[in-house]
């Protein structure tokens, strides 16, 4: 057996999408069959490797119901976890373990809709002149929120002020004195 290699970067969500293309590609074709058989091939990829990470966690559990933290931190894994419905972590632990990893943009979580699965965070801005970088944080927190947790579907960001309004405090006029 040879010496192990470094894996391949790749990316889940691009994957995802590219699967679905090829998918979309051969139901386009007119081909009833290759396009069902392709799917029959996904779907029996799917198990088999759903079922081959259910044994990898189960053996690398110390302990029932847990995971090493190294295995849910990596974006790769953490996302064939959630794809197979085998990550331990429920899914606001997941969204602040994505969020962790934009710490740069100081987002807090502020509601979760299930029903459309819109996540509204609150960046601080610096300074909170108003000119923070919403887009940019949007970005930042959707990229990290695709591996860990799919299931948020939009990313709202509101602005808040970095602290409060500073109060400026001058001295009052002098009083007249009257004799």
């Amino acid at each position: 057996m040879s010496a192990p290699t470094a894996a391949r970067a790749v990316d889940a969500e691009q994957t995802g999408r590219r699967v679905e293309e090829v998918l979309d590609r051969l139901a386009a074709s007119g081909d009833p069959d290759a396009a069902a058989a392709a799917e029959e091939l996904v779907r029996s990829l799917m198990d088999f490797y759903g079922a081959g990470l259910a044994r990898i966690l189960h053996l690398l559990s110390s302990a029932p119901g847990e995971a090493p933290a190294g295995l849910l931190g990596d974006e790769l894994v953490a996302s064939l976890l959630v794809l197979h419905d085998l990550h331990p972590e429920d899914r606001d632990t997941r969204i602040a373990r994505a969020l962790d990893t934009v710490r740069e943009h100081a987002l807090d979580v502020v509601d979760f809709d299930e029903e459309s699965g819109t996540l509204t965070l609150r960046a601080q801005e610096a300074g909170g002149c108003g000119c923070g970088s919403g887009a940019s944080a949007r970005e930042a927190a959707r990229a990290a929120l695709a591996c860990f947790a799919p299931e948020v579907r939009a990313v709202d960001v509101q602005t808040a002020p970095a602290g409060p309004a500073l109060l400026q405090i001058g001295t009052g006029p002098t009083p007249t004195r009257t004799r």
